[in-house]
């Protein structure tokens, strides 16, 4: 494994019952990073995001070989707990879904369940974590207000402070302005590109725009196998492959 590696997947295949979904798949991904999985819809982007917290197990029809190690760990091995594998991963899936309560108790819901209940403690924390996404500001004074009563592009951010309040070392992100306007967009991308000072960031997206705005490295996908990985600007400016340089260019078809 080289220096800075924090995610190193090796000879990954996943089966959906006998369709063979990810193929071969061998990649590190770097620390403290922004890394992209980039590729055309059903070229196996979100199974690839799902293996790496193993909500690929939601589903009995699938099967899945090879190892994806955090650090030294192998995610994949059956005595992995998965429950504290997800806590070092927080999630932010296509659409926000906050949880059917106020905006406190989103964020102080994972806190109370780790037997954090001081009430001092967690006004600091939902604090905190409300600054992050930069959301404070807009909430201080509704803290007792449903989370649903928050615009889309709020409670994407609601969602992402929740996801932070675990302290997970890892945020998973599937299509996450996928459906949000313009400017929630830009918000939570850059969001991202302050968040990966301190944390290992993949994110999921078919956007060039997007993927050229926030990358730092880049995963192509195509039909359920890595076509060619490596920097930003490697992968913008001097592809290798001819496939990888036709979808950057917009020829892919």
């Amino acid at each position: 494994m080289i220096n800075g590696t924090k995610i190193n997947i090796e000879d990954l295949n996943l089966f959906i019952g006998n369709n063979h979904i990810l193929k071969d798949i061998n990649v590190q991904i770097p620390e403290k990073k922004l890394t992209v999985i980039l590729g055309p819809s059903g070229c196996g982007k979100t199974t690839l995001l799902k293996s790496l917290n193993r909500l690929t197990d939601l589903y009995p029809e699938v099967k899945i070989q090879g190892s994806i190690f955090n650090g030294d760990e192998d995610i994949l091995h059956p005595k992995t707990e998965i429950t504290e594998l997800r806590k070092k991963m927080g999630l932010l899936a296509q659409t926000p879904y906050p949880l059917p309560m106020n905006i406190y108790d989103n964020i102080t819901y994972g806190l109370r369940i780790s037997g954090r209940r001081k009430k001092r403690f967690l006004n600091k924390r939902v604090e905190y974590y409300l600054r992050q996404v930069s959301l404070w500001d807009e909430v201080k004074d509704r803290l007792k207000d449903p989370a649903s009563a928050l615009s889309i592009g709020q409670q994407q951010r609601l969602c992402l402070a929740r996801g932070l309040s675990v302290d997970p070392d890892i945020l998973l992100a599937d299509e996450p302005t996928s459906a949000l306007d313009p400017i929630s967009s830009r918000e939570v991308e850059e969001l991202f590109v302050k968040l990966k000072q301190r944390y290992t960031i993949v994110m999921v997206t078919h956007i060039l725009r997007q993927a050229k705005r926030v990358a730092d490295y880049v995963i192509f996908m195509y039909l359920g196998e890595i076509i060619e990985h490596g920097s930003a600007e490697q992968i913008f400016e001097h592809p290798k492959n001819a496939l990888t340089k036709s979808y950057i260019q917009g020829t892919y078809s």
